[in-house]
């Protein structure tokens, strides 16, 4: 890279990093491009050759932060066996709790209050993460979870086809597996659920004032989890 190239990197970086902390201090609709430029000492002219608007930069910020995510939850799967998916579960959901714990503003702004008005693009590149998100654990899902148990607990939820998935979101989740049958499909959601809720109440404060120990009660959570999906019913 130029000199030029390094210094608009490091300038972008410097804006995407003061906008989270905006939106985590200001809430969704605080995100100000013209408030980020005062707080950088620059003009609001200057900031805009970076981000022509407000939506631009709320697009890189969350392909930047579901790419990251994306990043650690592959790269946790990947170090335990690829013939253990009860590890794989595991080692998926510690990852997703501590890089949630790291970024709590990143997790806030792709799990929490939408920013008002803003309109995301069309399968853009923060859509191919969250669909790696949602592919690796819905084959982490199907590798564990054995058929009849799938099955029997499709008949008592009702999902044993598509009908009740929008045909956008069996595009996606298809495009990523595309022999993901609908029981499974079903079942991952309710694995991310247990999964999100748990994350979802610490990183908004509401865990710790009840519960002195979240990362224990979450371990416990996820083992409990994994024993259900591994165990065949009989």
């Amino acid at each position: 890279m130029s000199r030029r190239e390094r210094l608009r990197a490091e300038t972008t970086r410097e804006i995407t990093a003061i906008a989270l902390k905006q939106l985590a201090t200001e809430g969704p609709g605080g995100l100000s491009l013209r408030g980020i430029a005062r707080e950088m000492g620059m003009t609001a002219r200057a900031i805009y050759s970076y981000f022509a608007t407000r939506d631009e930069l709320v697009t890189a910020l969350i392909r930047d932060v579901s790419t990251s995510l994306a990043n650690a939850l592959e790269t946790a799967v990947h170090a335990v066996p690829a013939g253990d998916p009860g590890a794989g579960l595991l080692a998926w959901g510690e990852a997703l709790r501590e890089w949630a714990l790291a970024n709590p503003e990143g997790f806030r702004l792709i799990y929490g209050d939408a920013v008002p008005g803003y309109q995301p693009p069309e399968d853009g590149p923060a859509d191919q993460a969250a669909r790696r998100i949602c592919g690796g654990l819905n084959r982490l899902v199907a590798a564990a979870c054995p058929p009849a148990a799938a099955s029997a607990d499709s008949a008592r939820a009702g999902t044993a086809d598509w009908s009740p998935f929008p045909p956008s979101y069996v595009a996606k989740v298809r495009a990523e597996v595309p022999d993901l049958a609908p029981e499974v499909a079903a079942l991952a959601l309710r694995v991310w659920g247990r999964m999100h809720g748990l994350v979802g109440l610490e990183i908004h404060g509401h865990l710790r004032p009840v519960y002195t120990d979240p990362a224990a009660l979450y371990r416990a959570e996820l083992r409990e989890l994994v024993r259900s999906l591994t165990t065949p019913t009989g």
